[in-house]
């Protein structure tokens, strides 16, 4: 059967980088179905929700579905459950794509485009799997209200099952078992009883999936600083839905730019993955034409090797990507002046 890629290019840059994105996968993969709809605040002006049962539904239909940016300062007004972020996140949950694999590699030309000192980013490569579906993120209950004294309060819970934790941390295991055969769990088991939780669900788990995987804990604040101390000792770091969000976007600056990183969201096998670009909606410079469309390209590259099994395909992408940064092109991001188009026709030309 031919295999379908579901775009959703959603709001500010969005639709800019995944146009190119899309030019890519023409030219690697023209055999695969290629459709779109609305997400976000594009389906908020069109449908008057951020997701829509159908576009849910057809998402559940693709073998792989790839994503750009949701949200934009147009949309702050709406009530939270209808704003763009609303319909990410039912994407995510109702699709169950509860692994969010991202990661960080420091392409060999841009060395010198990291925050850091060129002996600690050369050669940088870290995997960061974040659970999506559970956590302070979906627990309940949260509200803003009043209290018994009349004072103003906002709250959010952070919560865990055992087949939550579980499910994440054996497919940390599993990407760890391809790699250096490290994973590095990370919570604040020193405060929080869900994150002690966290940690005790982990060492289990560990226990009877680990074989021939070295397994170690860290604070979530320690490994914030640890990151950018030494960030070449981490292998796979396993984290929980908050602080992978925090985690994985203060190691995009690490190789260069938070435009140059993908993402993969995976379910169990069967589900169809999410792929998106890790830089947001960038309302700043939506419209201009000057957004690196790397991130979404690399977003593609996941797209083909872990959802629809064109590794071939994925390595042309992944080597014309790093050809045409050896070259010398560069979005500003980057320190350069391609356009949008110009860095993709770049890439295009190195296939």
């Amino acid at each position: 059967m031919k295999q379908t890629l579901l775009l959703l290019p959603g709001d500010g840059i969005g639709p800019e980088v995944i146009a190119e994105a899309l030019r890519i996968c023409q030219l690697v993969a023209p055999d695969i179905a290629v459709e779109e709809a609305l997400v976000g605040g594009a389906s908020i002006d069109r449908h008057g929700v951020p997701l829509t049962d159908e576009t849910l539904e057809r998402a559940s239909k693709a073998d792989a579905i790839l994503l750009g940016a949701v949200g934009g300062p147009k949309w702050q007004g709406v009530a939270r459950q209808n704003r763009p972020e609303a319909g990410l996140l039912g994407l995510r949950k109702g699709l169950d794509v509860f692994a969010n694999l991202r990661p960080a590699y420091c392409f060999s030309s841009l060395v010198d485009a990291s925050s850091l000192k060129r002996d600690r980013v050369e050669g940088l490569d870290i995997m960061i799997v974040r659970e999506l579906t559970s956590g302070v993120y979906f627990g309940q209950p949260r509200g803003v209200d009043t209290d018994e004294n009349g004072n103003r309060r906002g709250y959010d819970t952070s919560v865990y099952t055992a087949p939550e934790i579980e499910r994440v941390a054996r497919v940390a295991l599993e990407i760890a078992r391809g790699r250096d055969g490290r994973v590095c769990s990370v919570d604040k088991a020193n405060v929080m009883e869900s994150g002690q939780f966290w940690r005790d669900e982990v060492t289990t788990v560990h226990q009877t999936h680990g074989e021939g995987v070295e397994l170690s804990h860290m604070l979530a604040d320690s490994c914030a600083m640890e990151l950018v101390r030494e960030p070449k000792q981490f292998d796979v770091i396993l984290a929980d839905n908050l602080f992978g969000d925090l985690l994985s976007d203060a190691a995009a600056m690490l190789t260069g730019s938070i435009g140059m990183l993908p993402s993969a969201s995976l379910g169990t096998e069967g589900t169809p993955g999410l792929f998106e670009p890790v830089h947001g909606s960038a309302p700043d410079i939506a419209g201009k034409g000057i957004a690196n469309p790397c991130a979404a390209i690399l977003s593609l590259e996941m797209a083909l090797r872990w959802s629809l099994a064109r590794p071939d395909a994925a390595d042309r992408v992944m080597g014309a990507v790093a050809r045409a940064l050896e070259a010398g092109a560069r979005t500003s991001d980057l320190g350069g002046t391609l356009s949008t188009t110009a860095m993709a026709d770049a890439i295009i030309d190195c296939l």
